[in-house]
């Protein structure tokens, strides 16, 4: 399945279907992130019954503290 993340064509294997699998792919299940799916922000309480489609485009934001 291929999907526009933040803006780059990524192929997914077959085991990412949902946003939360998304997540714990790139390892951000942990961590603050604002996600966007087909341009609709999605609540975390939904990120594992959100399920990916092939061209769906997936906005992924998280904070990296610094100082």
């Amino acid at each position: 399945m291929t999907i526009k993340l933040n803006g780059e064509l990524v192929e997914l294997s077959f085991d990412v279907g949902t946003i939360q699998q998304l997540l714990a792919f790139y390892q951000l299940e942990d961590r603050l992130v604002i996600v966007e799916h087909n341009r609709e922000i999605i609540l975390k309480d939904h990120y594992e019954s959100t399920p990916l489609q092939n061209g769906d485009e997936v906005e992924l934001v998280h904070f990296v503290g610094g100082g």
